[in-house]
């Protein structure tokens, strides 16, 4: 049941109190004064009409598409308990890939709002509030999406809009990092944060004294669990589950029931919808979901908090933490809910080592593997994400060797069938088709990517224009020529296609600070793509755990043999370019439209002040 709340007198506490007030244990007390014990009425006008700007259910998230797998509940609530849902979007999704044309930034992100608005339609969901900021490229780090996304501003915006929205259940993603977008993990953090502020009268006191509004306490807070996803048929949702890790209850909303509206179940309602989101190459999902309704699965959500209560489990904390986890941890006990972290950080198997070494000639970067140029061990890259396939399909190896200040690495790849031949314009985004990824971390300790080096290396684009390489979701992105000017790269594409080889020359001096030779970490990737719709069907690497392009705790030692960098050269890597270019609501004609029907200024800004 979906619970709803008046505006609590003495709500919770400020951001400042957050620490103070929910480590006391006061948290129940403090929310649930001045609340009825019955279910509150909803939001009228004086005509008695619902009000335009009220909603029972409020999911919050980082991009377009983040609520694409929960449609059928949403959808099924409004349907059968005609409860209203709107979607709070931080971000438009600007740093994303695309399957259907050119366009990135904001072009992008307002053809991903488009793509949203359509999908969530069919679930009878009218309005998205988007946030504005600025979506950038994949990161496991919510410390780095905090502070591009001025997380102070964020969170004042998504306070305004609850308060505004009065919803009575908060919808959000999982908070936790491991192997899961920072921007994901951010959305999480700044819901639960904003579920505890708006309720309170002395967080952000501008929007009460000059903007006239008033504390908004919702009842329910629901975080996506995608633990359940192996329970499928109609009865799996009607047990009682406990998240193992986090010790919170979870509920269940099967996607078989049949929608009155669309005549199907509302697992193909949601399909439907999946597929509207074609940016992201959910064209190619299958059109249809089974019939047979014991093959359906539910949405699953872990209860955090209940009739404005938060719900407590048992804390088992862990011992000696990496810095992210030892941050996340840090951030739960804040916010009162430390059982959040339990079994946060996983149990990273031993990463893989290798000696790198040094040869007296420099390699001929020519796609071919000449006698002596890399003496070193074959290393083998196995399955990490995707379709597990034989080895004609697609397999690899891969070695690497050290002239002088040049790094030279060598992928080959077996491969059955030839992926899209992107124009080299369009030679970014490398996971859309064919491609290998080599990943370096030059000082051996990153939390993060935007410490590393990345490069996607295209073996062939359209028109024989040949192989192209360049860097990604690292401390600099964009073409190699432009990013990495001193890096080459070379390609040897069998005919008849059944693979390919790629080489490539690096310089040391490219990285964004000194490679340390005892604790040079690296991973190397393939992408393989069957298909010409920009899609990739498997991936493989050489240190295959979690998100294996973006966690360097997970890559592997690559001992630099005989190598001593050049005393001048940074120990400290430069700081990161990160593109911060984001679609504004105001270029939204439907963004600008929605603040007229609603009433909620675009992208969660302030009200114009009352006189007193």
């Amino acid at each position: 049941m979906v619970e709803s709340s008046e505006e609590a007198s003495a709500a919770g506490p400020s951001r400042r109190r957050v620490t103070a007030v929910m480590a006391s244990g006061l948290v129940g007390a403090v929310y649930t004064a001045g609340m009825p014990a019955a279910r509150a009425a909803e939001r009228h006008t004086a005509t008695g009409r619902r009000h335009p700007a009220h909603h029972d259910v409020l999911f919050v998230s980082a991009h377009p598409d983040d609520e694409a797998g929960n449609l059928s509940t949403f959808g099924l609530w409004r349907e059968r308990r005609g409860l209203r849902t709107g979607v709070v979007t931080i971000t438009r999704g600007e740093g994303g890939g695309n399957a259907v044309g050119p366009e990135e930034g904001a072009p992008l992100g307002m053809l991903r709002e488009d793509e949203e608005r359509s999908a969530i339609a069919l679930a009878g969901i009218e309005n998205v509030f988007y946030l504005d900021k600025p979506d950038f490229w994949y990161t496991l780090s919510a410390p780095l999406t905090e502070r591009i996304w001025h997380e102070q501003d964020t969170l004042e915006r998504m306070v305004r809009l609850f308060r505004m929205t009065t919803p009575h259940t908060v919808v959000t993603m999982d908070p936790r990092p491991f192997n899961q977008h920072g921007g994901h993990q951010m959305s999480a953090r700044l819901a639960i944060e904003a579920f505890f502020l708006a309720g309170d009268h002395e967080a952000f006191p501008d929007q009460l004294t000059c903007e006239g509004l008033k504390p908004w306490r919702p009842r329910r807070l629901l975080a996506q669990n995608y633990g359940f996803s192996d329970l499928l048929g109609p009865d799996a949702a009607k047990e009682r589950h406990t998240d193992p890790d986090t010790g919170l209850p979870v509920v269940g909303v099967w996607s078989g029931h049949t929608s009155r509206e669309h005549g199907k179940s509302w697992a193909q309602v949601e399909r439907d919808a999946s597929r509207m989101y074609r940016t992201q190459g959910w064209a190619a999902m299958p059109p249809e979901v089974p019939t047979d309704p014991e093959k359906l699965g539910s949405d699953w959500f872990s209860v955090l908090a209940e009739r404005g209560r938060i719900v407590k489990a048992r804390v088992r904390d862990q011992g000696e933490l990496r810095p992210v986890y030892a941050e996340f941890r840090e951030w739960t006990r804040q916010v009162g809910l430390p059982w959040l972290a339990n079994n946060s950080q996983p149990d990273y198997p031993g990463a893989p080592s290798t000696t790198v070494p040094e040869v007296d000639v420099a390699p001929v970067l020519n796609g071919v593997e000449g006698e002596g140029e890399y003496p070193g061990p074959e290393l083998r890259l196995r399955h990490w994400e995707g379709d597990e396939v034989g080895d004609a399909d697609c397999s690899a190896t891969a070695k690497m060797s050290r002239h002088g200040d040049d790094l030279f690495v060598l992928v080959t790849v077996t491969d059955d069938r030839e992926g899209t031949r992107l124009d080299k314009e369009d030679a970014k985004r490398h996971w859309r088709t064919d491609s290998v990824e080599i990943a370096l971390d030059p000082r051996g300790n990153g939390d993060d990517t935007a410490v590393t080096f990345k490069t996607g290396i295209f073996p062939f684009t359209a028109g024989d224009g040949g192989p192209a390489a360049e860097r990604d979701a690292d401390n600099r992105q964009g073409p190699a020529e432009k990013t990495a000017p001193g890096m080459r790269v070379a390609a040897e594409v069998s005919e008849p296609f059944r693979g390919y080889t790629v080489e490539a020359k690096i310089p040391l001096g490219e990285l964004p600070a000194a490679a340390d030779p005892e604790r040079f970490a690296a991973n190397i990737l393939v992408y393989d793509s069957d298909t010409q719709d920009k899609t990739g069907q498997t991936r493989l690497a050489w240190s295959p755990f979690g998100s294996a392009q973006a966690d360097p705790y997970v890559w592997g030692t690559a001992r630099l043999e005989g190598y001593t960098p050049p005393a001048d050269r940074p120990t400290v890597p430069v700081d990161a370019e990160i593109p911060t270019e984001a679609a504004r609501s105001e270029d939204s004609p439907a963004s600008v439209a929605q603040a007229r029907r609603t009433g909620i200024p675009i992208a969660g800004g302030p009200r114009p002040c009352k006189p007193h």
